[in-house]
């Protein structure tokens, strides 16, 4: 496990195809932002990969970073942790935004349930 922080989250590589993110509190994420996570995604990661977003703190997104975020085809699967139900339904209006590329997504509400969803998805042929 190695751990990489950005100046607006923390990125915790699980290994060779699966990463965990943290974004920083109070954050909101704009298309800067989006873009500089998506090229670590691409440096760091084997695809196809999994991203397990861990929504611990609160933040929020600028229009143009939710219509591009996760809009990579290399992303075969993301699990949401979410500990709040305004958390939850920002990930399902999310979701919701057309993309080039369909999200394959899961909210969970805790880690280890995610983390295994995660593995199984990635690992499945």
């Amino acid at each position: 496990m190695k751990i990489h922080k950005l100046p607006f989250a923390k990125l915790i590589k699980l290994n060779d195809s699966m990463m965990e993110v943290i974004v920083n509190e109070g954050v909101e994420m704009d298309i800067r932002m989006v873009n500089q996570y998506h090229r670590w995604l691409l440096e760091n990661l084997e695809s196809p990969f999994g991203i397990l977003v861990n929504k611990i703190n609160q933040y929020t997104y600028t229009f143009e970073a939710q219509i591009n975020l996760a809009d990579l085809p290399e992303i075969k699967a993301m699990a949401v942790v979410s500990y709040s139900n305004i958390s939850e339904q920002a990930t399902k209006t999310l979701k919701k935004i057309p993309r080039k590329t369909e999200w394959n997504l899961q909210i969970f509400d805790n880690r280890e349930d995610a983390l295994s969803w995660l593995e199984k998805e990635i690992n499945e042929d």
